[in-house]
């Protein structure tokens, strides 16, 4: 099965950038020389794709799953990341990086253009934003001019040039710092000798439910984790109407302002552990599982939670197929570089952080994926209406009501 896009592209972090780092940025900026071109994309529609997508969510997300963790991944900052970087890859790597991808490189630049030009268009207190960016070190005199135009043109790609020291790093910081609305603030320590080019995607998800809850809708009960600690925590109580229910777990849907995106809850069914649900994911399974839902009331406890994440991606990424991108010797990323330059390009690390907040106004998500290169359901009727309380680890989601697609896929395991 195609296993790509799905997460991944709604999984970015593109949060609305209103706050964040005062730091100017002091690299050279060479978007002069590199205009952003118009009328390079083609029809790619978002539903189209969405199966290819969601099972490259699952898929990931199952391969970064750690029992009894809190998780939280962003598929479409990660699929951007690799995206960027795939443009400038050539022959058996590119290859293995469409095969993960479920598509070809061209068709994803157009779905992911286009997607951030929906998104962009931004909403009344729903806000997904999305910020893309590549830096090279000032030795790297030989760019392929093409590969950068590519990545203006489909992903609006910020470009700088600058010596990659200590204060490059803290620079780089400040950007995804403001890109993320302040949410991620730190990802990068420092710089490796070899260290060549950085390429990052940085999303802000910022949104109001359409229905906050009020202050006597929230109020302290139990929350029991898997090995049967309990926590006292503050759960937010209402009355939804989409129920969603398959035979391992049942769940609601709760949506933003302005209808575009909503939050989504599964609780796996008593006797069935989260893991055991997630290794059951697949991605057409959850859009059926999400399309399918019913039009009715549910009860619904959810606990005010917020937490970070964050992971090294490079042997998950490796697992789901693209293996000769991190091979100094069998990496190929010739098209990353000007014609007659034998510089050896290869991926040294991919790092990925994620922070949300879930409370009584609405959720507030924010992610980062840095590409590091070096040189060389039909439900059942009920008399009474369902109660889907989240007292117990849970799966959740932030999807576009539109495909239905995940932007955000994690596990509530301990909301303490």
């Amino acid at each position: 099965m195609k296993r790509i896009l799905s997460l991944c592209m709604i999984l970015i972090l593109g949060c609305s950038l209103l706050a964040g780092c005062s730091g100017k940025v002091k690299a050279a900026d060479l978007m002069e020389g590199i205009t952003k071109q118009e009328g390079v994309q083609t029809a790619v529609h978002s539903k189209e794709y969405a199966p290819v997508l969601a099972d490259f969510a699952i898929q990931l997300f199952k391969s970064c799953y750690s029992n009894g963790d809190n998780q939280l991944i962003s598929p479409l900052s990660v699929i951007m990341a690799l995206g960027m970087t795939a443009n400038g890859a050539a022959g058996e790597t590119l290859s293995q990086f469409e095969k993960t991808f479920g598509v070809p490189i061209d068709i994803l630049n157009q779905y992911l253009s286009n997607y951030m030009k929906k998104v962009m268009a931004g909403g009344e207190k729903s806000i997904l934003k999305l910020a893309n960016s590549i830096w090279f070190a000032d030795r790297f005199n030989n760019i392929s001019q093409t590969f950068l135009q590519k990545n203006a043109n489909f992903y609006g790609a910020e470009i700088y040039k600058r010596v990659f020291d200590s204060s490059a790093a803290e620079e780089i910081n400040n950007w995804i710092d403001k890109n993320t609305d302040g949410m991620i603030k730190k990802m990068l320590d420092g710089f490796e000798d070899d260290d060549l080019m950085v390429l990052i995607n940085a999303l802000c998800f910022d949104a109001e439910w359409i229905e906050p809850y009020e202050e006597q809708n929230v109020k302290e009960g139990i929350f029991t984790k898997e090995d049967g600690t309990v926590q006292n925590v503050d759960f937010m109580g209402s009355a939804e109407n989409i129920y969603i229910e398959d035979s391992q777990a049942k769940g609601f849907v709760k949506k933003y302002k302005g209808l575009k995106y909503a939050f989504v809850a599964l609780l796996p069914n008593e006797g069935i552990s989260v893991a055991d649900y997630v290794s059951s994911l697949e991605g057409d399974k959850l859009l059926k599982l999400i399309s399918s839902a019913q039009n009715c009331k549910v009860y619904t406890k959810t606990p005010k939670f917020s937490f970070d994440y964050s992971v090294s991606m490079g042997e998950i990424i490796k697992k789901l197929g693209i293996v000769d991108a991190f091979d100094s010797e069998k990496a190929d990323f010739t098209d990353m570089v000007a014609e007659n330059e034998e510089r050896k390009i290869f991926i040294s690390k991919i790092l990925h952080k994620t922070y949300i907040r879930v409370d009584e106004k609405g959720t507030k998500a924010g992610a980062a994926t840095m590409v590091i290169m070096n040189d060389a359901t039909a439900l059942p009727t009920t008399k009474e209406p369902p109660k889907v309380y989240l007292d117990r680890p849970f799966v959740f989601m932030l999807i576009d009501t539109e495909s239905n697609v995940p932007f955000f896929i994690g596990t509530a395991m301990d909301v303490d």
